[in-house]
C-alpha cells in the first residue's frame, strides 16, 4: 500500500480526486499535448465610445493593479472566473516588500498590520554535508490572502470598480482604438462582448493569452524549466520557532534533487517539499513525488505521518522560460504577472513577483494610460529585459539533472554548501538580496571568486554539469548585468531631469531607467540598518 493511500483519512476529502486531475494535466503537458490556443484576433472596426479604460483579466493578483488604477480615476473591470477571494494559505514575504502597498495608497498600515497573519525569526538555509546558515527577516512574513483580497475588493468595488465574478473569458480582438473582450457568465452560454482601451492579462502561467503570445513570439510553448512542487500544511508537529528558506538533507534520486521550505502558519506547520527538472515525459508524476514527500516528511521533521492531521495538502509546477519577460505581439494586450514570466527560474513567481514590481507596473500603466501610447512597442517598454534574472538560469541548470545525465549524488548538495559559505562570509548584503531573488553584479562576482579560491576544481565540475552553451549563454546575461549596473548609476542621476523633455520622451525614458534599475537589482533596498546579523550554526 502506498503512503498517499494510509494517510488519506488524515486529510481533505477531495484531494484523492484533484492530485489524480493534477497527474492528467502534468502528463499532457509532458507530452506537449496541450493545444496552442488562438484566443486574440485583430479587426479593422472601429470601437467608438467603450466601457472601461482597462479589462483586467484574472483577479486573484489582477486586483492590485486594477485596486491602483481605479482609485486614481480609471475606470476599470476585472473579469474573474470565480469568486475573488484569498485561499485560506499565507502568501510568504519580507517586510520590506510590503511598503508597496503603503506606497501606493492600497492600505492603511493599521490594515497592513491586520493582513500579517504569521511572523517568524530565524530562517535556515542547509544543505546534505555541509553547516546550517540562519538569516533573519527574509520571506518570514505569512499574509493572510483572504482578508487582504477581501479589502482590496470593497476599495476597488467602493471606488467604483466593475467586478464581473464567476464570468470567464473567452476571447479579445484588437482594434486601433480600443480592445473588445468576449466573456461568459457562468449562468449563462451566450457571449457577451465589453470593450476598453486596454487589457491585462493576470490569468497566470497557463493563460491562453499568454500562450498563444509565445507561439507567436518564440515558436512554441515548450518551457525551458520546470518547479515541481508538493507539501502540506498540518498540525501534531513539533513546535518549531524557525522556518527553512531552502533546506536538503538528501543526495540526488530519481534524477531529482529534493529541496525543501517550512515555516510556521495559523493552523499548523506548512512544508514543502520542490524540485527543478524539464518537462521531459521520463519525469516523475506528482503521485510519485507526493509518496517521497510523504516518506521524507518524518525525518525532516522529526514526527510520524499517523500524528499529523492535514489541514491542506498541496501540489503544482511552475514553468520558465529563458525568453523572458514574454513581449506581447499585439497592442493593447499586456501580459502582467506569472503570466509575463516576470520572475527568475528559481522563485515560484506568484504574489512575491507581482509585489516587487507593483509601483513600476501600476505608475508605468497610468502613464501609458495619460498618453494613449497602448501600441505594442510602448507596451513592451514595460516588460524589459532584466539581466539579473536571466542570470539565475546558470543556478537553475546546476541545481537540477537531466534525465539521462550521471553525475556524484552530492554534486548539487556541495555546490549549494560553498556557494552559500562564500555568500555568508561576503556579508549580509551578498546574501540577503540574493535569497529575496535579487542578484547584483558586484556580489555575483565577489562570489564567484570566493567560489573559485574555496574549491579551484568545483568550476570545472559546474562546467561540465551546465554544459558550454549554458555558460556562454550566461556569459552575455553576466555582461549585462554589469553594464546595467553601470547605466543604473548615470540613470538615477539624470532621473530629476526626466521632467524637461517631452510627454512621450519622458514616459519612455522613465521606463528606461526603470528597466535599468530592476534589470541590476538596483530597486533592492537591503533594510537591515540596525545591523540584523547572518550567524552560522551547526544546531537547530
Amino acid at each position: 500500500m502506498s503512503l498517499f493511500a494510509t494517510v488519506r483519512s488524515q486529510m481533505p476529502l477531495e484531494i484523492p480526486t484533484q492530485l489524480e486531475r493534477m497527474d492528467a494535466f502534468w502528463h499532457s503537458y509532458r507530452q506537449f499535448q496541450q493545444p496552442i490556443p488562438q484566443v486574440v484576433d485583430s479587426s479593422s472596426e472601429q470601437l467608438g465610445d467603450k466601457d472601461f479604460d482597462v479589462i483586467v483579466c484574472g483577479g486573484t493578483l489582477g486586483i492590485f493593479v486594477a485596486c491602483t488604477l481605479q482609485q486614481r480615476g480609471w475606470n476599470v473591470a476585472i473579469i474573474e472566473q470565480g469568486i475573488l477571494r484569498g485561499r485560506v494559505q499565507e502568501w510568504n514575504i519580507s517586510r520590506q516588500e510590503l511598503n508597496a502597498f503603503l506606497e501606493l495608497d492600497l492600505l492603511t498600515e493599521a490594515e497592513l498590520e491586520t493582513a500579517i497573519a504569521t511572523i517568524y525569526n530565524p530562517a535556515r538555509v542547509g544543505f546534505q554535508g555541509g553547516k546550517d546558515l540562519w538569516v533573519r527577516d527574509i520571506l518570514n512574513i505569512g499574509v493572510d490572502p483572504v482578508y487582504l483580497l477581501e479589502v482590496l475588493k470593497q476599495k476597488f468595488l467602493g471606488a467604483g470598480g466593475k467586478l464581473l465574478e464567476q464570468t470567464a473569458f473567452r476571447g479579445a480582438s484588437t482594434h486601433s482604438d480600443g480592445i473588445s473582450v468576449e466573456v461568459m457568465t457562468k449562468e449563462n452560454v451566450m457571449t457577451t462582448r465589453i470593450t476598453g482601451r486596454l487589457l491585462l492579462d493576470v490569468m497566470g502561467h497557463f493563460s491562453p493569452i499568454a500562450k498563444q503570445a509565445r507561439s507567436l513570439t518564440q515558436g512554441n510553448i515548450k518551457p525551458d524549466g520546470v518547479c515541481m512542487v508538493v507539501g502540506s500544511c498540518a498540525q501534531g508537529m513539533p513546535e518549531k520557532f524557525y522556518g527553512d528558506l531552502i533546506y536538503s538533507f538528501t543526495p540526488i534520486q530519481n534524477q531529482c534533487q529534493y529541496f525543501w521550505e517550512a515555516f510556521p502558519a495559523r493552523d499548523g506547520r506548512t512544508t514543502y517539499m520542490f524540485t527543478y527538472v524539464d518537462a521531459d515525459p521520463q519525469r516523475p508524476s506528482f503521485s510519485q513525488l507526493m509518496e517521497d514527500y510523504l516518506f521524507w516528511l518524518p525525518k525532516y521533521q522529526e514526527i510520524s505521518l499517523s500524528q499529523l492531521q492535514f489541514q491542506r495538502v498541496l501540489f503544482g509546477f511552475f514553468p520558465s522560460y529563458q525568453q523572458n519577460p514574454l513581449q506581447t505581439p499585439w497592442n493593447r494586450i499586456l501580459q502582467v504577472g506569472d503570466s509575463s514570466g516576470m520572475q527568475s527560474p528559481l522563485s515560484f513567481g506568484g504574489f512575491g513577483a507581482m509585489v516587487r514590481h507593483l509601483p513600476r507596473l501600476t505608475n508605468g500603466i497610468d502613464a501609458a494610460l495619460h498618453g494613449d501610447w497602448l501600441d505594442q512597442k510602448d507596451l513592451r517598454s514595460l516588460q524589459p529585459y532584466q539581466p539579473n534574472l536571466s542570470v539565475t538560469w546558470l543556478f537553475q541548470k546546476s541545481m537540477s539533472v537531466a534525465v539521462n545525465q550521471q553525475i556524484e549524488s552530492d554534486r548539487i548538495n556541495y555546490l549549494l554548501g560553498v556557494t552559500f559559505t562564500a555568500m555568508e562570509k561576503l556579508g549580509d548584503q551578498v546574501l540577503s538580496p540574493f535569497l529575496q531573488d535579487v542578484v547584483q553584479f558586484l556580489p555575483l562576482a565577489q562570489t564567484m571568486i570566493a567560489m573559485s579560491i574555496a574549491d579551484p576544481v568545483l568550476v570545472l565540475k559546474i562546467m561540465q554539469h551546465v554544459g558550454i552553451a549554458t555558460l556562454l549563454n550566461w556569459l552575455k546575461h553576466y555582461l549585462s548585468l554589469g553594464a546595467y549596473s553601470f547605466l543604473n548609476q548615470i540613470g538615477q542621476q539624470v532621473k530629476p531631469a526626466v521632467a524637461n523633455l517631452l510627454p512621450e520622451q519622458q514616459y519612455q525614458l522613465r521606463r528606461q531607467i526603470e528597466a535599468w534599475q530592476y534589470g541590476s537589482g538596483g530597486d533592492y533596498a537591503n533594510p537591515k540598518a540596525t545591523g540584523a546579523q547572518v550567524a552560522i550554526s551547526n544546531s537547530r
